[in-house]
């Protein structure tokens, strides 16, 4: 998987989750400072990376900081397939 690939399915992935449709105009904005995500769509984030790429990541394993837009949810999964 590519890293677009990778990007658009995350997009899909978070858009599913939060309803937000227009998260992935905006790459690097604050997910959490902007309502898009909370801790338990964070949590479900996490659980559906998991499902699609095979990729576990703890919640306690971040900050948020290290997981607040898409490009570094992106990185991060990038770093671990």
């Amino acid at each position: 998987m590519d890293k677009s690939q990778l990007l658009e399915r995350v997009i899909e992935l978070v858009v599913d989750i939060t309803g937000e449709d227009e998260v992935g105009e905006e790459l690097d904005i604050d997910l959490f400072e902007e309502e898009i995500l909370d801790s338990m769509a964070a949590i479900e984030l996490l659980l559906a990376i998991e499902d699609a790429f095979g990729v576990s990541i703890a919640p306690t394993e971040l900050e948020r900081e290290e997981m607040n837009t898409i490009n570094k949810i992106v990185a991060r999964i990038a770093e671990r397939l």
